[in-house]
C-alpha cells in the first residue's frame, strides 16, 4: 500500500513564502519522476514544477524565479518552495510521484492542499 502526505499549505499575504512538502511510504521498487500541480476554482488542473531522477527541472513560465521543486531521496519526500506569492497562485496543490513496484508503474497523487495568497 502506498501513501502519499502533503504538508505545508495555508493562508498567507502577497509576498509571502511557503513551502510544501510531499511524502511517499510503502514497499515501492522506484520512484522516478515528481512534480506539483495546482488547481484553481474553475480552472483545469496544471503542472506547476516537475523534476527527474537526475534533477532536471522543469517550471510554468509565471512561476519561473519563485518557485523551486527539490527531492530528498533519502526521505522520499518532495518539496515546493514557494516566494514572491501572489493571490494568481491561490490553489489546490498536488503532488504526484511516478512509481515502480514490481513490473507496474503508474502515477500516485497526494490529497492536495490548499494555498491562499491574500492582495
Amino acid at each position: 500500500q502506498v501513501q502519499v502526505v502533503e504538508s505545508g499549505g495555508g493562508l498567507v499575504q502577497s509576498g509571502g513564502s511557503l513551502r510544501l512538502s510531499c511524502t511517499v511510504s510503502g514497499s515501492i521498487d522506484q520512484i522516478t519522476d515528481m512534480a506539483w500541480h495546482r488547481q484553481a476554482p474553475g480552472q483545469r488542473r496544471a503542472l506547476v514544477a516537475g523534476i527527474t531522477t537526475d534533477d532536471r527541472t522543469n517550471y510554468l513560465d509565471s512561476v519561473q524565479d519563485r518557485f523551486t521543486i527539490s527531492r530528498d531521496y533519502a526521505k522520499n519526500t518532495l518539496y515546493l518552495q514557494m516566494n514572491s506569492l501572489k493571490p494568481e497562485d491561490t490553489a489546490v496543490y498536488y503532488c504526484v510521484f511516478d512509481i515502480r513496484i514490481g513490473y507496474n508503474t503508474r502515477l500516485y497523487w497526494g490529497q492536495g492542499i490548499q494555498v491562499t495568497v491574500s492582495s
